[in-house]
């Protein structure tokens, strides 16, 4: 009798543009104040990539960085999985794109589009490739080029994000490294957040801005992201106590902190980045992630929860084992 195939995150890397955006900086360009956006948000500073760069631009080098840390060559990934809200064009894929960019011949590759939860969901995706015996490698790779849908006369909105990409590798394993998985959707909330654009012969029809309505994302943020975290928990059977890190969607800080009110969590076992990267959206967990790997926070062994909430509406968790 085989063994069941399991997934673990076998490697990290991130990527963020060399150009870093203060508040003072920024607050030139809007109508805002560094304490206005430090006292609402939590934000400090953002990167944002140059005109003209695209998704995959940013998602080669931390997928490359992720293979390194894995060590695993990109011929021997069987699935790669890109989560973006900004591709680089309607298709092909940014997924087939980066594909083509790492030499990763003969892997299957696609995009998935649930803003700032597509890191989430796209981990859940591979993770089932795997356990399904279909691939033994998988690259997940959450990147975004938010700047250029900021509508720069909207303070509320165009000092929240920031662009970058993060990437982990998915390999099989005869351990569990995936423990809980939930991911959940809510279209009737829709009008709160999203670009209303679309493409009408040949034209752009719509607002090609992101819009949002700030108090009520705050509220949904807050409730769903709790719940989701009590549900990876209780489906593996475990406790607020035995997390060793929540690495939450970087949004605001006044929502992580709620959030881990919520669960009982202080905030010294949550990874926070939203303070220097601002909102990367699907790149924002995975770039967190990397961060505190890398700085030796979270370490093999140690129980992760990674969870986001983004437009659609869309939410989700998913529990690991380094």
């Amino acid at each position: 009798m085989s063994l069941p195939i399991h997934a673990r995150i076998s490697g990290t890397g991130s990527h963020l543009p060399a150009r870093r955006v203060s508040n003072e900086e920024l607050a030139a360009r809007v109508d805002s104040s560094d304490e206005w956006i430090r006292t609402r948000t939590g934000i400090a500073a953002r990167h944002f990539a140059e005109p003209g760069t695209l998704a995959s631009e940013l998602a080669e080098p931390a997928a490359r960085r992720a293979l390194e840390a894995a060590g695993v060559h990109a011929g021997q990934l069987g699935l790669i999985v890109v989560a973006t809200s900004t591709p680089d064009a309607v298709f092909p894929s940014t997924a087939c794109v980066l594909q083509a960019r790492l030499g990763a011949t003969g892997a299957a590759a696609f995009d998935l589009q649930a803003a700032c939860s597509g890191f989430v969901y796209a981990l859940v995706q591979a993770e089932q490739a795997i356990r399904a015996g279909r691939v033994r490698h998988a690259l997940v790779v959450g990147t975004e080029v938010f700047s250029r849908i900021l509508d720069w006369d909207d303070r509320a909105t165009c000092v929240l994000f920031g662009d970058g990409a993060g990437a982990v590798v998915l390999s099989a394993s005869d351990s569990p490294g995936v423990l809980a998985a939930h991911l959940h959707a809510d279209g009737s909330q829709a009008g709160i957040l999203g670009v209303q654009a679309r493409f009408e012969a040949g034209r752009v029809e719509g607002r090609a801005f992101l819009h949002m309505d700030g108090n009520s994302v705050f509220r949904f943020a807050v409730r769903v992201l709790a719940e989701a975290a009590e549900e990876a928990l209780h489906t593996a059977g475990l406790t607020a106590d035995r997390l060793d890190w929540l690495v939450p969607h970087q949004a605001n800080v006044r929502i992580i902190e709620a959030t881990a009110k919520k669960l009982g969590l202080s905030m010294e076992r949550v990874v926070v980045t939203v303070d220097h990267h601002a909102n990367t959206s699907a790149a924002s967990i995975p770039l967190a992630l990397d961060e505190a790997v890398r700085d030796g926070r979270i370490r093999p062994g140690h129980h992760v929860l990674l969870e986001g909430v983004g437009g659609g509406f869309t939410w989700g968790s998913v529990l690991v084992r380094m």
